[in-house]
């Protein structure tokens, strides 16, 4: 089965083009039933600005038909990146640790409270597992996650903190698939049951990684980034665009 769609089906070019959704698709709820119309499958990620709910995997699941896909962005914490105590559930705020910068990551915080976002963000997806509308959850790591025994350790966590749902990884450094390390990378993810994700992207940078075609687990996953290196590695910008 091989499914296409796009990420999200409330971004902005998408909606701002006017060539696909009617004019009178305004809503998230229309816009959703509309693209799952004409797609099989799409990639959520809100989910890594913050932590998604249930109510909303509930929703998604009632405004798409049978045999549709969602694939859900890993949280930013999850995936190295650093973010804000707003990002954070209002009732877990107060239990942050005063000297946190307003900008921070999961090394700074108490196990419990990262043992919680866990908990909770894996929650929130059991109605889309349960509705087999969920497709996997993708681990996108940033360039600064460079291949170590700890990361490896890291991947292992992972794995068994999202079972039972498929995981993809995406990593964003070149090294993973050097000449000398892409054999033991592929290995690593077919090891604990990951599945790899290929990528179209600019190339020359060393948060690129070649467009090689690998199958490491039960699903294949490509995502095309565009390749417009003028913005490839600016913040805020599309490398599509």
């Amino acid at each position: 089965m091989l499914r296409i769609g796009t990420a999200s089906w409330t971004d902005r070019s998408l909606i701002e083009c006017g060539r696909f959704y009617p004019s009178d698709c305004t809503s998230a709820e229309a816009r959703l039933r509309f693209y799952a119309a004409h797609f099989p499958i799409v990639e959520v990620d809100s989910s890594y600005y913050a932590l998604p709910t249930e109510r909303n995997s509930r929703l998604w699941v009632e405004r798409t038909p049978d045999g549709f896909r969602f694939n859900i962005k890993a949280f930013r914490l999850f995936t190295g990146h650093a973010t804000s105590r707003e990002a954070l559930p209002r009732e877990l705020r107060p239990e942050l640790p005063s000297s946190l910068p307003d900008s921070f990551y999961a090394r700074g915080l108490p196990e419990p409270i990262k043992d919680e976002l866990w908990k909770r963000f894996c929650h929130a997806l059991l109605p889309l597992q349960h509705a087999a509308k969920l497709g996997s959850v993708l681990l996108q790591f940033p360039p600064w996650v460079k291949p170590h025994p700890r990361v490896s350790e890291y991947l292992a966590e992972c794995r068994q903190r999202l079972a039972p749902f498929e995981t993809a990884i995406e990593f964003r450094n070149h090294l993973w698939l050097a000449p000398d390390r892409v054999d033991a990378t592929l290995e690593l993810l077919r090891s604990l049951g990951l599945n790899y994700v290929a990528v179209d992207e600019p190339q020359g940078f060393a948060s690129s990684l070649p467009p090689l075609a690998a199958v490491t687990g039960r699903l294949a996953t490509v995502r095309f980034h565009g390749r417009n290196r003028a913005t490839w590695e600016k913040r805020g910008l599309s490398a599509s665009s």
